[in-house]
């Protein structure tokens, strides 16, 4: 029991604020809320009932599952996490294009079933694109710190889903329009940071 607590509290003693937020801004570009939200909006006009909790509850589980089962998965195939971490990089080097661009590059999967957990939760939200960004950043973050920015990615993307109207309206699309192509910029440059510094931690 001793021994569980000293782990625990070496666990917790890993927490560094600058972590969370710089992989919050981080996950939160990737996740893209605030650039989803046209597609919100046009599923309930098609009379689509969306549960914001539902939507968050779904994707953090999908997401914490995938945080921290991804790097087992890695070792069943003996590949490093430096080397997924570039790949990575690359695949998300080519969503910032995207946002920066206005090209499509990945294209859009039509998925039936029910509107908060299929599409929004997966694979709008708790995707390919944000499992390839949570398990690349692992080589740099650590666990603990992944755990805070997934939460409150989750507590943005809540208030952004029952806000999504109030968003529109009061904002406005260029609005959106310019908070997505900043986003891009950020994730453009730690898809860089991502390839670069493991490249050089793998020669």
């Amino acid at each position: 029991m001793a021994d569980f607590f000293i782990r625990f509290s070496a666990f917790l003693g890993e927490f560094d604020i600058w972590q969370v937020l710089s992989s919050f801004v981080f996950l939160i570009a990737i996740i893209d809320p605030f650039g989803n939200i046209p597609v919100t909006i046009a599923m309930e006009e098609k009379g689509t009932k969306i549960s914001a909790w539902r939507v968050c509850l779904a994707s953090t589980v999908i997401l914490m599952v995938f945080l921290f089962l991804g790097e087992w998965v890695l070792k069943l195939f003996n590949v490093q996490i430096e080397y997924f971490a570039v790949a990575g990089g690359f695949i998300i080097f080519l969503m910032a294009l995207e946002m920066i661009l206005d090209i499509v590059i990945f294209q859009p999967t039509q998925f039936s079933g029910s509107g908060s957990i299929v599409p929004l939760a997966f694979p709008m939200y708790a995707g390919p694109g944000a499992f390839t960004a949570l398990l690349s950043i692992t080589a740099e973050y650590s666990i603990i710190n992944l755990l805070y920015s997934l939460v409150l990615c989750m507590l943005v993307l809540y208030l952004v889903l029952i806000g999504t109207h109030w968003l529109t309206k009061y904002l406005g699309e260029t609005s959106l329009y310019i908070i997505r192509k900043f986003f891009g910029i950020i994730v453009l440059a730690i898809s860089c940071k991502l390839m670069f510094g493991n490249l050089a931690a793998i020669f």
